[in-house]
């Protein structure tokens, strides 16, 4: 795993299910090159780079002929893992990130603190078992693997939609406007955002 000083970051992880290399560049361009094995996954994940205007190249090998929990639950551990690993000290963050975020009949609120405390608040329901080969129980996992990972409070919540393509795509989206917001650093932040003087 290794870091430099522009905030980026590049997590490798290998076990009996999964061999994952991902980087990521927090001030980036959104560009991104995506190879999950799942072709709706790929596309969330182009989604959340493009929107949050992070760069990102990831390659995954998974036991996809079991099914795809494995892969999408185990790309939000390195994800976030990522995530922790290139805002470092968190020195001048806004810290904190938020959205409502409208995509056709769907709308969808992401907050996000980056606290070093993980949490996941998650709210919504899917009418159909799967979008292509991306199964819908596990945007919950995704998620929940990616705040446990980086450490950091997450709230995502449907507030209205039907279509369960706009619903999952809307919250990547709406994480991806969310993180960058909490990530930016502000040049009235001296330290770090805490009266604690640590996150």
């Amino acid at each position: 795993m290794a870091v430099s000083e522009i905030r980026q970051a590049t997590v490798k992880r290998k076990t009996s299910e999964t061999d994952i290399a991902l980087f990521l560049r927090i001030d980036g361009l959104g560009e991104a090159e995506v190879d999950t094995g799942i072709g709706f996954f790929d596309h969330m994940l182009k989604s959340f780079a493009k929107h949050g205007l992070f760069d990102l190249k990831l390659k995954v090998t998974g036991d996809l002929i079991v099914d795809c929990h494995h892969t999408i639950e185990d790309v939000g551990i390195v994800l976030g893992e990522a995530i922790k690993e290139a805002i470092g000290d968190k020195m001048s963050i806004k810290r904190y990130g938020d959205i409502i975020l409208p995509m056709d009949e769907t709308l969808i609120m992401c907050a996000i603190d980056l606290s070093g405390r993980p949490y996941l608040g998650f709210e919504s329901t899917f009418t159909a078992d799967s979008v292509g080969y991306f199964d819908t129980q596990m945007v919950k996992e995704f998620f929940y693997a990616i705040s446990y990972s980086a450490g950091m409070n997450l709230h995502i919540r449907k507030i209205a939609g039907e279509n369960d393509h706009h619903i999952i795509e809307g919250m990547f989206k709406a994480f991806a406007k969310a993180l960058d917001e909490a990530t930016v650093k502000d040049t009235r932040i001296k330290t770090i955002l805490s009266t604690k003087g640590s996150l």
